[in-house]
């Protein structure tokens, strides 16, 4: 058993990618997706879906790794904006170099600032450096760097 992939449902895929592309130097995996029929009905439990979308491969595996599924239906339903204390899944956190670099990286391409740059000692491990923000489809996104003791 492997973790395979985590999906963000995008009002534009493209966009979106292209921002995890330049953000996190995540690349596109082909094939690009454009999928519907009656199996995708059947699998999502939706009505005559179809979708458009790629997977990305995430930094720090190979192309065999868990990756970034970002698609767009032809029919969206919006919700609300989430927040990091909502019921469910709530964010997603890369590992970095350097959180403030790559956080003023993320707000230069679109990226929407939602917490502060904290640092917090841990007690036998070291300084934590991180910060939340949201990325321009409003999903959040944690950053996070150890200064290790």
């Amino acid at each position: 058993m492997k973790y395979a992939h985590t999906n963000i449902a995008a009002r534009d895929w493209k966009t979106l990618a292209a921002f995890y592309c330049a953000v996190f130097n995540c690349r596109i995996k082909p094939p690009e997706r454009n999928y519907s029929g009656e199996w995708l009905d059947r699998a999502t439990g939706l009505s005559e879906a179809r979708l458009e979308g790629a997977h990305l491969l995430l930094p720090g595996f190979n192309d065999n790794g868990p990756t970034l599924e970002i698609f767009t239906y032809a029919e969206m339903v919006e919700t609300a904006d989430s927040m990091a204390n909502h019921r469910g899944y709530t964010h997603i956190a890369f590992e970095v170099d350097d959180v403030r670099t790559v956080y003023d990286k993320a707000l230069k391409e679109g990226g929407i600032p939602l917490g502060k740059v904290t640092e917090k000692p841990v007690p036998g491990i070291g300084t934590l450096v991180f910060v939340y923000f949201k990325d321009p489809e409003g999903n959040i996104i944690e950053i996070l760097s150890w200064n290790r003791e």
